[in-house]
Order: structure tokens, then sequence, then C-alpha cells
């Protein structure tokens, strides 16, 4: 996997050799985004069953169990990393020898991979259409190839409009306390040839008063029944910036994002990060804060659906009332 946290200064591979490894990468962000962290655990997964020494088939569940829960455990929030682990589970409740066991977990983790390209192609195809020729785009946080296995939710879509020849500029929220914006986003669109600036988060309400932004995107970590949205913080803020002034608010999601089981926004556990991200920037090589400074870091807030225009998914775009039409959009057949 690509170590985002090097980027962009570096471009370096990082190698996981065991679950471990994997929920590590988790936990500390080389790997992030809901679908990246949701298929890394997927082969996360495959990786313990393949390495596994138990003998028989009982013993062997019982090590994938434990890695299930490592994995599951090194980030909260995005329920696409406790969907995949769950799903690798279930291929290993076959009734098949051990060794057809090993190799169907790696065969299903690559399906997963696969998928999840084709997934983001249809979404990218899909919200395009929401997006006119000379449009500004306000993007938050990092929703691009780097957040999946390819081409991305919210910047999949951006990069589609491009690539269609549509003359769009971006808007880059910085994404404070760890860049993604203006270290991932910024890095991405130059490799698109996509025209953009970054600004700090604190300026979206500025360019969407003047009327300098037409669209706002951004995708989620996981979506409630009703159509909330958890996503990397400030999204609410600029949600809400946006609503006021009447600038369409774009949630891009594949389907696994979104989580029936929970009627509402209140019920999705929000990660709390290491102060230390806040804390410890520096400038010029000294601290900007004062000697024992306390903080608070909480990864994601939840974005109310009633400041959301509509929520794409590869299924479909999804507009209110969402209570009613998510739930039918994930029933329909691709």
């Amino acid at each position: 996997m690509i170590d985002q946290r090097a980027l962009p200064a570096r471009l370096e591979v990082v190698a996981c050799q065991n679950a471990s490894r994997v929920a590590e990468a988790i936990a500390d962000m080389t790997v992030r985004g809901a679908p990246a962290i949701g298929v890394s655990a997927a082969f996360g997964l495959a990786l313990a069953g393949l390495q596994s020494t138990a003998a028989d088939v009982p013993a062997w569940r019982a090590d994938l169990a434990s890695a299930a829960e490592t994995l599951i455990s090194a980030r909260p929030t995005a329920v696409n990393l406790a969907w995949a682990v769950h799903r690798i589970l279930r291929v290993a409740e076959a009734n098949l020898p051990l060794a057809d066991l090993r190799e169907r977990l790696l065969s299903e983790a690559q399906r997963m991979a696969d998928e999840d390209v084709a997934t983001n192609r249809r979404m990218a195809e899909l919200g395009s259409a929401l997006i006119q020729d000379g449009d500004t785009i306000l993007h938050h946080c990092n929703t691009g190839a780097l957040a999946t296995v390819d081409w991305g939710t919210a910047l999949g879509v951006i990069r589609m409009a491009h690539e269609q020849g549509k003359l769009i500029f971006v808007l880059v929220d910085e994404t404070r306390p760890r860049l993604q914006g203006a270290r991932l986003t910024a890095w991405e669109l130059q490799q698109y040839g996509i025209p953009y600036a970054i600004i700090s988060d604190g300026a979206s309400g500025y360019f969407l008063r003047s009327g300098q932004a037409q669209k706002v995107f951004f995708g989620a970590d996981r979506v409630a029944a009703n159509g909330d949205v958890a996503n990397k913080i400030g999204t609410y803020m600029l949600a809400l910036a946006a609503h006021t002034n009447d600038v369409p608010v774009y949630s891009v999601v594949p389907s696994t994002t979104v989580d029936l089981s929970l009627a509402n926004g209140d019920q999705i556990p929000i990660e709390e990060r290491d102060a230390d991200e806040v804390l410890g920037i520096q400038i010029k090589g000294e601290s900007v804060v004062p000697t024992g400074a306390k903080a608070r870091n909480p990864a994601f807030d939840v974005t109310p659906h009633s400041l959301l225009t509509a929520i794409v998914t590869e299924k479909g775009i999804v507009y209110p009332p969402f209570i009613e039409n998510l739930a039918r959009t994930l029933r329909a057949e691709n």
C-alpha cells in the first residue's frame, strides 16, 4: 500500500506481512479512507488465514476470529472495516478442507478489491452528471484513489467530470489537523491535471457566500438509515455554510458505507484520536501552542441529512426523503 503519511514529499510503498501489521497501518493512517481500509482489512484477514499454524478447521477459525478483532478495533467509525472483515469470516464458514479455505479467503479479498474499482467507477459516472461545465467545486478531505482501491468516491466524480472534458476548478480544504486535503487531494489533482487551489478550512464560508463555489462534494465513513453522514471533521461546518448559501451538497459513498442498522447519526461511533495531532503543529521548528496545552481531536463529525442535496451511490443518486429512498435504492439490483 502507498504510505499516505509520506505524501506529497515522497511516494513510498509499505508491505504488510501479517494481519497485525495491517491493523497497525490502518490505525496509524498509513492507509486511510473507508473503502481502502475495508479492502486492506480483508487482505489482512486473508493473510491471517494463510499464516495460521492451526492443524484443524476449528482452531484455524479461532485464529481468524482473533485477527478479526484486532483489525476491527483499529478504527471504529468506518463501517466498511467491519463489513469487510465479516464478509471474509463468512467465507471461512464454508464446509471445505483447510487448504481450500485458506485459498478461498485470498480469492474473496481480491474479489472485494476488484468490486471496489467497479463500484467507484460507476459512482463517478453517475455523479459526474451533477457537475456542469465551468463549475468550481469545494471538496473536503481526500476521497480519491488514495482512499479507495482506485478512482475514489467524491474525487472520482470530479476526475470523471474532468475526463469528460468539463472545465472545472477545485477548491481544496486543507482538512486539519492531518491535512488530507492539502497533502493528498492536491497531490492527486496534480496527477490528473485538474486545476485547483488549496484553502484553509475556515475560508470555505467566504467562497460559498461570495458565489465562488457552485457545488460541495465529500465522501463519508458511515451513513445512517436516515441519511445522516459521518465524515472527516469539518464536514458539518462546511455543509452548514453551503446550505445557508443555497449551494448543493453531495456525499458520494459506496452502498457498503450505508449502515441501515443505525437509525440516525447520533448512533455512529466517533473516533477521537491522539491530541498530539492537534498540538504537534510547528512553525519554523517551534510549537505554535503553549507548553502544557490540552486539545480535543475528534476525527469525524456527523452532518444531518437535512443539509444534504443528495447521496451518490453506485446503485443510483438518492434524494430526500433519505429514510425511504436509501433503503429502496440499496435493495435495487445493479
